[in-house]
């Protein structure tokens, strides 16, 4: 073999390269799996109107949905080994194969647990696109389409919510209570900039959310510094929706207890009973007492597609950011989430710094006017006031790092826009509505039966359906045996091919179920059916 000088093969004598041919091979052998996982769940959807699944062969009680075992059970069965020696293709497939065998099935009918389902065949094939460009959205150096898809995707989305400043948009991010923190420190830094470099100096920040908003405004609250205690909870109506009055009382007395109130998060779609706060009349106090209002929509915020849920986010205009994750109920593959604002200046003013070795535009370069945030030469004062006329004012950033906590960041944006490619706009809206009409059939089902009473209203306000089956109402002994209720029939279900989740209540836990656009009414009808069967056994 001819050699180099420095001891290394010569480029003639290397091997070629044969990357697409294994991954084609690779791909193949994978996809045959993949398929199908994917053609029993369609094939037990057939069944789920009885109540039960198709019986499949395991080392336990298996349906499509899952063969359950506790954890220890599991890691024997996986017998996942990471060898020193590479164990090649088949290696590679006998642990896919197990991955498959042991994992839930989300394309299941009967997977009706989580504020999720499974994801369609175009979000598959979005998602090996994405996985193939293998791309970090963070700057446009190295992300050139993968750029535009986000801003274009998300200056849409934000359209759609009546952010239609010319500098409204948005960003990825890497979840919903992601999107919220994120928020918040935006709020922050935009609202006293001084934060960024001097820290809080004496401040007490408050921030206020429904008493059943999610739990990431307080832990968010915990990371930044303020503290369980600086979060507070507004109390909500019988409908489970913020008390817009409450907000005001609550703002007044903390503004006359020194403390610095500054953000709002009202919730639209909220994740036990689904309810959509009033953002008028939220950002009505907002507006008054100037606090950023944050309107968290990781749930219910695709409402906006649907003509006839879309009047729920009434208000939504005035928001300063908005988070809504499509990987939710669009069935967008996980993760994929947005955060929208009225003006993407604010989300730079507060996550930019200097970083040379990353952001490379210079004032003299037409090109990176529009390619960058701060330049490798910013001035010290990398944070200006905000009446501070900075260069970066009045253009697009195009590094889209310079806008969020994180500096790399997968193109998940594009997933939401090769589906809504696929689909249109009319598509997910049909999609939506199909996913109401069915939790409505299900809370239908539920309040004509003597045996369930109806938690959710009826129709609900979200893709949930909130419920109890055999409710006792002797005091606590009561809330006692609805719990024991709840608790033992959702884990009777899994074996008989559905799993459902539950909630606390001040009568005990209830059930909580959640459809999709790809629920049938058969598989609700079933539901109900194997409710009925399994809980005749369940002693309370």
């Amino acid at each position: 073999m001819a050699m180099q000088n420095n001891g290394r093969p010569a480029a003639a004598q290397q091997k070629p390269l044969q990357r697409a041919d294994e991954a084609e091979d690779l791909l193949d052998s994978v996809k045959a799996s993949v398929i199908q996982f994917i053609r029993a769940a369609d094939e037990d959807a057939a069944t789920k109107g009885e109540g039960h699944g198709l019986q499949r062969d395991g080392q336990g009680p298996r349906t499509t949905l899952v063969e359950h075992h506790p954890p220890k059970k599991l890691q024997k069965l996986l017998d996942l080994h990471l060898p020193d020696q590479g164990q090649g293709k088949d290696g590679l497939l006998d642990a896919v194969n197990k991955l498959l065998k042991y994992s839930v099935n989300t394309w299941d009918q009967g997977f009706l647990d989580k504020l999720y389902a499974s994801t369609t065949p175009v979000g598959l094939a979005a998602d090996l696109l994405l996985s193939s460009l293998n791309t970090n959205l963070h700057v446009y150096q190295v992300s050139p389409a993968l750029t535009i898809v986000e801003k274009q995707t998300a200056k849409a989305l934000a359209t759609m919510f009546g952010l239609t400043g010319p500098f409204a948009g948005g960003v990825s991010q890497p979840g919903g209570s992601a999107a919220n923190q994120t928020s918040m420190v935006i709020a922050r830094n935009c609202l006293f900039p001084e934060t960024k470099t001097k820290g809080y100096e004496g401040k007490r920040f408050v921030v206020f959310t429904s008493a059943h908003g999610h739990y990431s405004a307080e832990k968010a609250a915990q990371m930044f510094g303020f503290g369980s205690e600086g979060v507070k909870s507004v109390p909500v109506d019988a409908k489970g929706c913020m008390k817009p009055a409450e907000l005001e009382r609550m703002v007044a007395e903390s503004l006359s207890a020194g403390e610095t109130p500054f953000y709002v998060n009202a919730t639209a779609g909220t994740t036990v009973l689904g309810s959509f706060d009033p953002l008028d009349a939220i950002a009505d106090v907002c507006e008054k007492y100037n606090l950023w209002l944050h309107v968290d929509g990781s749930w219910g915020g695709p409402v906006i597609f649907s003509e006839k849920q879309k009047h729920k986010l009434a208000g939504s205009h005035r928001a300063d950011t908005i988070a809504l994750c499509p990987h939710k109920m669009m069935s967008v593959p996980l993760t994929c989430t947005f955060l929208l604002g009225n003006d993407l200046r604010k989300f730079h003013k507060g996550m930019t710094l200097p970083a040379g070795y990353l952001f490379h535009a210079t004032d003299d370069d037409e090109d990176s006017h529009d390619s960058s945030a701060i330049a490798s030469h910013a001035p010290s004062d990398a944070h200006p006031p905000p009446h501070h006329n900075h260069h970066t004012d009045n253009r697009e950033i195009f590094d889209l790092a310079d806008l969020t906590p994180q500096c790399g960041r997968r193109g998940d944006s594009l997933k939401l826009a090769l589906s809504w490619i696929y689909s249109g706009t009319s598509g997910y809206a049909s999609y939506i509505d199909a996913a109401f009409a069915t939790a409505a059939h299900l809370a239908d089902l539920i309040s004509e039966h003597p045996d369930f009473t109806l938690v959710s209203e009826n129709p609900p306000p979200c893709l949930q359906v909130c419920f109890y089956f055999r409710k006792q109402r002797e005091g606590q002994g009561g809330a006692k045996g609805n719990s024991r209720m709840t608790e033992e029939v959702s884990r009777r279900l899994v074996p008989r091919g559905f799993m459902v989740d539950y909630a606390p209540g001040e009568e005990g836990k209830f059930f909580r179920v959640v459809v999709s656009g790809q629920t049938r009414w058969g598989t609700v009808e079933g539901l109900v059916k194997a409710i009925e069967e399994v809980g005749d056994g369940v002693e309370v």
